[in-house]
Order: structure tokens, then sequence, then C-alpha cells
């Protein structure tokens, strides 16, 4: 199967590689994390409702912030982080679950990463369930904050939009749809209602100044801020900017507030995919300020732990793997989960990268398959098993690639939307700016591109 990639985006691709190439300096894309910015394109529908709030074990409200691409080693010995370490607890056993990054985003809402091992465009089938049919059960508001998305509910491959941060240069790639977790799975996007709930900074503003931040948020910085297209110390003073201020605002961070600062993979592919993670927020007592958790977690952790507080069912999945999906201690110990002590040569290696077989893995493909519902999940609950799951014997793993065919739930169409580039085939492993690695080699031969898809 062939994909063509017309000039235009190749030369967007380009910019967009060269730009990210070149040392940027921070700029803030606002006066303060509750304005609204004209920086960004998509301008605030108004503020969710307010919703009534269903009570944790141990907090009220979960949030998650991810960062790009750093090894442990970079983020503990830079300055900010190590300032956010004293006002929380560091979890320095905490790790990725494969490379690159799509992967680990995927997996941490919907229990695998389903053999993934690229950074493509996927719509993974609407029978698939996630960490939102656990939440909706239980009526437990949620939202994904994603910083330069253009609109409400957007589901395209990427945006590209003016560059606030350099005026003059060509327009950038802001936003991409690998980031954001929830919209990837057609449980979800295919949904209005919960579309809807995929916002931009602009509308977090609203929603801060109205207090209606959900209980469940996912938060993704754009590109540089991240640090994916940039460096630690670009998205430490991001942190000083956004974050700093909001663990001042009761609206974000009340004495019922769990935040997960975390990465979704380390740099370096060679060593185990060790992240830096930090917990913070209001319900992490004063007395634990400072410390270090030593537990062994990875991505499945932060779905355990949200089951764990507020006696959720589970997905069946790596939520449910009792090696992998450690409750963290300050959760565990106030609903009595008791961890493994995993420790040293015996925490798995997570460090490879499309070795897994899958139904998004052409090299071994084998079919999604259905939850395992004799799982036992840190909440206690019932394994949610979505409408149209088959519970059939799965087939051998088969090479698709052999086949000149690829995995089903691979998205190869384009879009004539403004700023949206089409979803060209990525290339599997860590390292910045991947998407256009591959376009970057090839430029030169051609003004019309064809690439084979994976």
């Amino acid at each position: 199967m062939k994909t063509l990639i017309t000039s235009a985006v190749v030369l967007s691709c380009l910019a967009s590689a060269a730009f990210a190439a070149q040392a940027q300096s921070f700029e803030p894309p606002s006066l303060g994390p509750t304005v609204a910015s004209p920086n960004y394109v998509g301008q605030n529908n108004g503020s969710l409702a307010k919703s009534p709030v269903v009570t944790g074990k141990v907090f009220d409200r979960f949030i998650q912030i991810w960062l790009e691409n750093t090894d442990f080693a970079t983020a503990n010995s830079t300055a900010m982080f190590r300032t956010l370490a004293k006002q929380g607890i560091l979890l320095d056993q905490y790790y990725a679950l494969t490379h690159p990054s799509e992967p680990n985003y995927v997996a941490t809402v919907g229990g695998s990463f389903w053999g993934m091992g690229d950074d493509n465009f996927y719509n993974i089938p609407t029978n698939i369930s996630t960490i939102v049919d656990l939440l909706d059960t239980k009526n437990i508001s949620w939202a994904s904050y994603q910083e330069n998305m253009p609109s409400d509910g957007f589901s395209g491959f990427s945006f590209t939009s003016p560059n606030y941060i350099t005026p003059s240069a060509a327009p950038y790639t802001y936003y991409m749809r690998k980031h954001n977790p929830t919209i990837i799975y057609d449980s979800v996007a295919l949904v209005t209602s919960r579309a809807a709930l995929h916002r931009n900074f602009n509308d977090f503003a609203a929603d801060i100044n109205a207090s209606t931040i959900p209980q469940w948020l996912f938060v993704t910085p754009n590109l540089v801020n991240d640090a994916h297209d940039t460096t630690i110390d670009f998205a430490a003073q991001w942190l000083q900017y956004w974050l700093a201020p909001l663990l001042q605002d009761t609206r974000f961070n009340d004495a019922r507030t769990l935040i997960l600062l975390t990465f979704d993979e380390n740099e370096s592919s060679s060593i185990n995919n060790r992240v830096f993670s930090l917990l913070l927020g209001g319900a992490v007592p004063a007395s634990l300020h400072g410390t270090t958790d030593s537990t062994y977690y990875t991505d499945y952790s932060a779905l355990s732990t949200v089951q764990a507080n507020w006696a959720l069912g589970s997905l069946g999945r790596g939520d449910t793997n009792k090696v992998m999906s450690n409750v963290y201690s300050l959760v565990a110990s106030a609903t009595g989960y008791v961890n493994n002590n995993l420790s040293g040569a015996s925490i798995p290696l997570t460090n490879a990268s499309g070795t897994t077989p899958g139904p998004l893995n052409p090299l071994m493909f084998v079919p999604f398959p259905p939850p395992n519902i004799s799982a036992v999940g840190a909440g206690g609950g019932p394994v949610f098993v979505a409408p149209g799951v088959s519970f059939a014997a799965l087939p051998s793993p088969v090479n698709l690639t052999a086949l000149n065919e690829t995995v089903p739930a691979l998205n190869t169409s384009s879009t004539d939307a403004p700023g949206v580039e089409a979803p060209a085939p990525s290339e599997s492993g860590a390292g910045k700016v991947q998407g256009c690695a591959k376009l970057v080699t090839l430029v030169g031969m051609t003004v019309g591109i064809v690439l084979a898809s994976p």
C-alpha cells in the first residue's frame, strides 16, 4: 500500500524539522495559564458544565501532565524539576513501556499499546474500552487538554499554526494527535459528547475561571513546551510559567488533587525506559514532600491507581498485570492494595520497540484480543467489556508487511482542513522530530514523494 505525500507537506515538514533543530527560546504563549491566548488558533467554546464531585479514597481529582523524550538523569539534574520534587514525591523507579511516543500514550488510557512500534495515525476500533468507560460508569467527569489543538474534538493527525515564538518564521506544527491518547480510540472519538471533551488551552483557561475543571485530566503541552522539539530547560521554563502558578490556585489544585508529572519515554533506547516522575498536589501530605518512592511503576500504574482510588472496574489488560501495575504507594496504603516488591534486575526491560505481537504491529499482526474477564483489578470492580467484543481464540501472528498489507486500524487518509498534515507513516525508535525523519532523508528526489507504508 502506498501513500502520496504532496510537495506542500514535504516543505512544511522540512520547515518544522529545520526550525526544531535550531535553538529556540521559550516564549510564554499567553499572560498566564488562566488567560486565553490569540496564539492558539482554537478559541474556547465556553466552559464545561459543573459536575457533581465523586469522592475518592485519597483524591477527588487526578491530573496527568506528560512531557517528552528525556532520560531520568537529565530531568533529575535540572533545577526546576528538583524544585518541584521538594513539593511532592519523586517516583524514581517509574518506567515507560516501549518506544516511541504514541504507544506509551495509548497504553496509559487503554491498558495496552497493542504491539505498536511507531507514531502513525491509528483509529483503534469502537469495541476497545478505555479509562473513559470506567470513569463514565461512576459519572466521574473527565477531559483531555491539548495546548495547540485547533478545535474541540479535533481528530486530525497534526495541526500547523502561526509561529508565535518567531513570528517571521514559517508556520509550526505545534500539535500532534499521537500525544492525545483518548482521541486515538474510536470508542471515544466517534461519540460526540466524548469527543467534545478534548479541549485546547483556551478552553482550559475558561474552565479554570469557571471552576469547572473535571476530576480526571490528561494534559499535553505543545511540541516545544513538552521538550519534544526543544530541550529540558525549555520545558522547565514552561513549567515555571504554567504549572507553578496553578499549584497555588485552588481551582486547579485543592486539598484533594493528585498530579502526576511524567515523561512519555526516555531519550536513550539503549537503556531501560526509566522516566522522571513526580506526584504533586494537595493530596500529597506535607510530611511526604521531598521524599522518594522507589516502588516499581509503569504507565499502567496511572490506570490501577485511579481504579483503586474510586473503586472502579478494570480493562482486563495491563492495568491488571500484577507485575506492571503497582498502585502509587500513597494510594495503596490507604486502600489496602498490596504492591509487588520488584527492584533492580527483576524490573522488566521495556526499552524495545516493535517486538510485541499485536493488532497494530504489521510484522507480527494478531487481531485485537478480548479483555481477561477473570482479571481482578486494583479497584475490585468487574472487567469492562465493550459491546461487540469477540472471545474467539486468536490466530498465530502474521507478517502483513510481507503480504504487502498493513494493519486495519492504520489511517492513511489525508484531509483538506487548513493546517492539517497528511499522516505520513513514521519510523519507530526514540528521538526528537520523529514524524519528519523519513521525509527529510528523501527530500530532493522529487516534488511529489511516494512512500511505502510500513
